[in-house]
């Protein structure tokens, strides 16, 4: 069997999630050839998994200072450059095109009439699950971005909807508690995170960001660049999480059992709506903006308690191998019956 993963690269979210598929396909007979787009090649990072994998510009959002800049984006994406890319991309020797929100593969997926099983958070909005912010614009890109024939969705509660729970992989470290905070805030100014933690002198804060050039220590914030060890070691060790709105990141602090307070991206509705899910759950905090009054309460919280879920990869990958991409509802119910949540979310 030969697939074809198109993963999108705009957020590092969607590279974890293919890390843990790609570690779960090694497990069978199979050639895997993955594809980016969305970021600069050079902005990769920690990609060893993926081997020998290709990039192409595809289409991805413009931010600045932690919203979506919408004319920076229509002016940055290229339609005919992405139109050129499907075009040139030949998808015919693959037995399967899976798409984790990338719209190249996707759409020459489409156009050669090759088999497209897309895996993604975004999926999940196709279903009846929370949304805030939405437009009839953001539901056309939901629909429209990177078309499949079949659909899996990710999130962290069912919501008697026919989605998956998230694909969480975490390094092999030792899970501790030690006092300080892990803050990723990739669409937020350094400055604008710097002046905010500086407020908190008696605390610890190590940051991790795209724009940090190396490590540094600005008081009691150690600035750090993107580093996928590093990183991961840091989430396993720190006290709590201060994170964007996404997906990936979260789900996997929530598998450690690490507190968790989310600033949602402001203009995109898929972070607005992770951020009041988590907060209606029980199992997260969330802010605006940087609020410092928020992050004060925040920090006087207890530690929180883990939700525990299946290697969902796993059973992915053996159901993609099988090849009844139309029946998922068996798959769905064995990995819902092993999640266990804290006694305090509210599910």
């Amino acid at each position: 069997m030969k697939i074809l993963y198109g993963v999108q690269g705009t957020g590092n979210g969607h590279i974890a999630r293919a890390r843990a598929m790609s570690n779960a396909l090694c497990q069978y007979d199979v050639q895997v050839d993955f594809l980016f787009s969305g970021r600069n090649k050079a902005k990769y990072f920690s990609m060893e998994p993926f081997g020998d994998y290709e990039t192409r510009n595809g289409l991805s959002f413009v931010t600045e200072n932690g919203r979506v800049n919408y004319l920076k984006t229509v002016m940055t994406n290229s339609l005919p450059c992405f139109i050129n890319e499907v075009r040139a991309l030949d998808v015919s020797g693959y037995d399967l095109v899976v798409n984790d929100f990338e719209p190249v593969s996707a759409w020459a997926a489409k156009r050669q009439r090759v088999p497209t099983v897309s895996i993604s958070h975004q999926n999940a909005f196709l279903f009846d699950v929370p949304k805030k912010g939405a437009n009839w614009f953001d539901d056309a890109i939901i629909q429209h971005f990177a078309p499949s024939q079949y659909q899996l969705g990710l999130h962290w509660y069912h919501f008697d909807q026919p989605i998956m729970p998230p694909i969480v992989q975490t390094a092999a470290h030792t899970v501790t508690s030690e006092d300080f905070v892990l803050v990723y805030l990739p669409f937020e100014a350094t400055s604008a995170i710097v002046d905010l933690l500086l407020r908190f002198g008696n605390r610890r804060f190590v940051c991790y960001h795209p724009d940090n050039p190396e490590r540094q220590q600005v008081e009691n914030i150690l600035m750090m660049p993107l580093s996928h060890d590093a990183f991961q070691r840091d989430l396993h060790r720190c006290a709590g999480v201060i994170a964007n709105g996404g997906f990936e990141l979260p789900s996997e602090a929530l598998s450690l059992g690490k507190k968790l307070l989310v600033k949602p991206l402001s203009g995109q509705f898929e972070q607005q709506s992770n951020a009041a899910t988590l907060e209606t759950l029980g199992l997260a905090q969330s802010m605006d903006f940087l609020d410092a009054s928020v992050i004060r309460d925040w920090l006087d919280e207890k530690q929180a308690e883990r939700v525990s879920y299946p290697n969902v990869a796993d059973d992915i990958a053996a159901w993609l191998i099988n090849g009844n991409w139309e029946c998922t509802s068996q798959l769905r119910q064995q990995l819902w019956d092993k999640v266990d949540f804290p006694s305090y979310a509210a599910v």
